[in-house]
């Protein structure tokens, strides 16, 4: 089995390049990383690149996959709730639901919505291979609903406990930036998780987002270095937005 994770410097996004073994048929997970770069990579095994699994729209995920595709003549597979998102310079050939079944040379996939940080937001599980969790699961972090095309918070919490937790504790998990995890590790380490789960207190520190003062519910480091906040509103809503949004108290 070939599994390999290539990371653009400037966005830390990941391209996961995967295929049965040597000379085989190849997707790509996300399409964030230059061309020059994926080819020379999948040439060093002798892949072929069939297929390019877009788990969204944003560019640092799938700002490369147009020129990969016309080069390669690889499939480009979306969300069908993506597509209005998607540039006109994103040339998708497959448009796909939930559980939709894909199968790339001997490899096995399933699609899996699971909407929050944009509508159109997919997960894809590979047999034998790991669950890649695009902008919705990071190590010891999740995904914002402040980006451009998100849904909500309801959407990302569901996304989060009902589909990606119901995996396996042992189950891979390849995120869309930085380094992998397990679903095991994330639900015993994860701060979003463990508050959702009702192992860990909620936080009572108060914050300013925008002007209007929040809760945090939870503040912790995100997976560039920096940090992430769930906050909730005096009306009860609830987002995850980026740390640099937030004016804590001194």
């Amino acid at each position: 089995m070939i599994l390999e994770r290539y990371e653009e410097p400037t966005w830390l996004s990941n391209t996961w390049l995967v295929a049965a073994g040597r000379g085989e048929d190849a997707l790509l997970v996300d399409a964030g990383l230059d061309a020059e770069t994926v080819l020379a990579a999948a040439a060093r095994h002798d892949l072929r690149i069939k297929m390019i699994l877009l788990t969204h729209h944003h560019l640092d995920h799938a700002g490369h996959a147009a020129e990969i595709a016309r080069r390669t003549g690889a499939a480009v597979v979306a969300h069908e709730a993506e597509m209005p998102l998607f540039g006109r310079q994103t040339p998708v050939t497959r448009v796909v639901g939930d559980k939709a079944r894909l199968t790339c040379g001997s490899l096995s996939i399933q699609t899996l919505h699971i909407p929050g940080h944009t509508a159109g937001q997919l997960a894809f599980h590979l047999e034998g291979v790991g669950l890649f969790t695009g902008d919705t699961l990071f190590r010891r972090s999740i995904g914002g609903t402040m980006a451009p095309g998100h849904t909500t918070f309801s959407d990302l919490r569901h996304s989060l406990l009902e589909r990606l937790l119901a995996f396996p504790e042992d189950e891979p998990v390849l995120p869309g930036h930085r380094l992998p995890s397990t679903v095991g590790e994330e639900r015993a380490q994860n701060p979003f998780l463990r508050v959702m789960l009702g192992v860990d207190p909620e936080g009572e520190e108060t914050a300013n987002l925008g002007g209007q003062e929040i809760g945090l519910v939870v503040w912790a480091r995100d997976y560039d270095g920096g940090h992430k906040a769930w906050i909730r509103r005096a009306d009860g809503s609830q987002d995850v937005v980026p740390g640099s949004r937030i004016r804590r108290r001194p």
